[in-house]
């Protein structure tokens, strides 16, 4: 719902009843309390102010296909049927998660008969397969439907690119505490008085809504219905109200703005970061496991060789946490996680492997020199497999400076260790071995 509006009492425009007057109590006050006009709907204006995209299509009377894409309870059903209201077009709503190719025929059909232009609502858009998205295109193209579709997912990954070039994204955005303080206040005028909780319960109610307008709404009607007398507390709220499940989807956009928010936050050194998306990803339910896999990703990617205990202290945290469990042993991933924010960063060896990939994959067919191939057989002696290699260890400081990549091959460097940790050690080593490798060249 999202249903969202001014703190103006209202007539209702389904029965034509007050509803500040507090009649009709037995629908619930979600229901209760819809816009019945765009103005009254509360947050939103970066799409329904005046010069902006949805406020702009209306004043010039010239509204396109929509994908209205935001998390829940943020009003993008109310503000299709409004739309269709305010641009007197027929309103049809449908959910994506029950509607098959035979129903969307119908739809289609019926819109085709129907004396206007409908608006079709589609719920939950992104439940449609490419094939039933595809069928919305020659009847928007025709004119017979304006779509309107609300999705919580990503359009850009969930929806087809026929169907995008047809429709304007629209981003709908959580609910500020302020909307959702004008949207409590307005609660109160239509049930007729105050939310029996003082100033911190008042924001801590608020707060469990999460941005979710209908949730707000529920959770207000569930607060009034309490018979109590004087204010209860933030404590006494929490006591009677069970706080609202995180609202993560563990196979939606939500799990991969997370983890890279988490992954980004290790790599830009801030463990406090760190530490709260971590919690924000156990608390929404998120299996530790894939955490802790993660985390150890992170170790080899963005720490590497510039601490080569970091991805050691991730594996003792992951199975630190198989022996022990949750909740106890969600702590040695948080420990894990803190370690890798404050550890020196480098992606040298991370970026040399990449580079390695890529020249392997363009030499695929290069053999090694022959200098360094076994000659288990007369024939392969014959041929020169093994001759001229120069066992190491007989050299001096045990490098004789040989070049191993293929013939065909101009010897490239994939490595460059950075100047922080113990890569800076490394990178001294490996100026030790090219001032070798150059005066054994010389010497020979």
């Amino acid at each position: 719902m999202g249903d969202l509006f001014d703190s103006s009492p209202r007539t209702d425009a389904g029965t034509g009843e007050n509803t500040a007057g507090g009649t009709g109590a037995g629908r619930p006050l979600a229901d209760r309390m819809r816009p019945a006009r765009l103005s009254e709907v509360i947050g939103q204006d970066q799409i329904l102010g005046p010069e902006a995209p949805l406020g702009a299509m209306l004043k010039a009377a010239s509204l396109s296909s929509l994908v209205l894409w935001g998390p829940p309870g943020v009003g993008k059903t109310t503000i299709a049927r409004l739309l269709a209201s305010e641009t007197d077009l027929e309103f049809v709503q449908i959910s994506a998660i029950f509607t098959g190719v035979a129903e969307l025929r119908k739809v289609f059909e019926a819109a085709k008969a129907r004396g206007r232009r409908t608006l079709l609502f589609v719920d939950e858009i992104h439940r449609f397969n490419k094939a039933q998205q595809d069928s919305f295109l020659p009847h928007m193209e025709d004119g017979t439907i304006l779509l309107v579709g609300a999705t919580t997912e990503n359009p850009s990954f969930e929806l087809n690119a026929a169907l995008l070039s047809r429709a304007q994204v629209l981003v709908l955005e959580r609910l500020s505490l302020a909307d959702l303080e004008r949207l409590a206040q307005r609660a109160e005028t239509v049930l007729g008085r105050a939310l029996p909780l003082d100033g911190p319960a008042r924001e801590a109610l608020l707060e469990m809504a999460d941005g979710d307008g209908r949730a707000a709404l529920n959770l207000i009607e569930q607060v009034m219905a309490w018979k109590v007398e004087g204010k209860l507390d933030a404590q006494a709220l929490a006591d009677r109200l069970a706080r609202r499940a995180a609202q993560y989807d563990k196979s939606g956009e939500a799990h991969y703005n997370l983890i890279s928010a988490l992954h980004k936050s290790v790599r830009g050194s801030d463990p406090d970061a760190a530490l709260y998306w971590l919690a924000r990803m156990l608390e929404g339910g998120e299996d530790p496991r894939y955490l802790a896999r993660r985390i150890t990703r992170m170790a080899v990617e963005d720490i590497g060789l510039a601490d080569p205990q970091a991805q050691a202290v991730c594996l003792q945290g992951w199975e630190t946490y198989e022996r022990l469990g949750s909740p106890e042993g969600e702590l040695a991933l948080a420990q894990a996680v803190l370690y890798l924010a404050l550890a020196p960063k480098s992606n040298a060896a991370y970026s040399a492997y990449k580079a390695a990939r890529r020249a392997a994959k363009s030499t695929s067919s290069a053999p090694p020199p022959k200098h360094i191939l076994n000659a288990p057989t007369k024939l392969m002696r014959e041929q020169g497999y093994g001759a001229g290699y120069a066992y190491d260890h007989d050299a001096e400081d045990a490098f004789s400076g040989q070049d191993y990549f293929p013939d065909e091959m101009e010897r490239e460097a994939f490595y460059a260790p950075v100047e922080r940790g113990f890569e800076r050690e490394l990178g001294k080593r490996l100026d030790w071995f090219e001032r070798l490798r150059a005066r054994r060249a010389g010497e020979a």
